[in-house]
């Protein structure tokens, strides 16, 4: 009878893995990495996947097909937000610590020049279509890089530090989390001002940010109470809420799937199903590791990336699951 049980849960356990939403299919071993790791960029045709270990002051790449560590960027100050610019093969590196922006050629990693004075500088992203890079940085502020000519065209002021941001496609908006302000900042990048402002009062300390464009949704991550608000991007209002893993850093949307995957140094990724949109679920809550709360989707692939950061004997690693449908 013991023996049958035994069998029994081995089969549940299995059976259960193989059906999972995300399915492990490689780790990728960062020894040399100590420290907290922040956030991830990726160039997709290049199968590369850079990230940022902030707390080990360096910039890691590696190849999230084959499972190798391709180079080590070294020389940074608390690298915390990435963004790869495919059209010129530019990786641009926000390093906290110094107040920099620092602009790497992606093939050879060579430094090609480095933009100051942005103060904390934190999370960034490129807008393909405008050919602009934004990043948030200082007591509240989007700054926005032309890469063509490496130089800083413009300041948007906001009324803290910002934290995670979404570019409109289809639009001229960027939705902006401001946690000190308590609210989203919504800012016409045309007019290079804000135009509206959101308030969050329900859940506070909202750090990540994903956007389902055709629908209208904003997914904003808050770890006082934690929890996944859904807000209607035509007039800011909450639509709906649900609990979701402590100190979150990290929130994508599979537009593909209708399915959301929010990580959580608590030890856990969560998949939410979007039922429609006003309605979500929790499809699974898949358990990780303590402090692995920043990771990236790449949706062309399918592929969604975990960092772990070291504990005790244990090396930092990128974990690699395929996406399941």
């Amino acid at each position: 009878m013991k023996l049958s049980v035994i069998y029994l849960a081995g089969f549940l356990a299995l059976n259960a893995c193989a059906q999972s939403s995300l399915q492990p299919i490689r780790t990728i071993p960062l020894p040399d990495v100590a420290g907290r790791i922040d956030h991830m960029a990726v160039d997709t045709q290049g199968h590369r996947l850079f990230v940022a270990a902030l707390g080990n002051n360096t910039v890691e790449i590696v190849d999230f097909e084959s499972g190798k560590q391709l180079h080590t960027i070294s020389g940074c100050s608390e690298p915390q937000g990435l963004a790869f610019v495919p059209k010129s093969n530019l990786l641009f590196v926000a390093n906290g610590g110094s107040d920099e922006i620092k602009i790497f050629d992606a093939g050879k990693f060579q430094l090609l020049k480095t933009i100051g004075s942005l103060s904390d500088a934190d999370n960034v992203r490129y807008d393909a279509n405008s050919n602009r890079v934004y990043v948030g940085f200082g007591s509240g502020a989007l700054g926005a890089i032309d890469p063509a000519t490496q130089t800083q065209t413009a300041s948007i002021p906001l009324d803290a530090h910002p934290e995670s941001f979404q570019l409109e496609q289809n639009g001229n908006r960027i939705f902006v989390n401001v946690p000190n302000a308590h609210s989203v900042a919504v800012v016409n990048r045309g007019q290079k001002s804000v135009v509206a402002k959101w308030p969050l009062e329900s859940a506070r300390a909202n750090f990540p940010m994903a956007l389902d464009e055709a629908n209208h949704r904003l997914f904003v991550g808050c770890r006082s109470p934690a929890q996944m608000l859904v807000l209607d991007t035509t007039n800011g209002k909450i639509v709906a809420q649900m609990e979701i893993p402590g100190d979150t850093d990290d929130i994508f949307y599979d537009a593909a799937l209708k399915r959301i995957y929010v990580s959580g140094g608590e030890g856990f990724v969560s998949v939410i199903v979007q039922q429609n949109a006003d309605s979500y679920a929790e499809l699974e809550k898949i358990p990780t590791a303590r402090g692995a709360r920043t990771s990236f989707f790449i949706p062309g692939k399918d592929i969604f990336c975990l960092a772990v950061p070291r504990r005790g004997n244990n090396s930092a690693e990128i974990r690699v699951f395929k996406v399941q449908p």
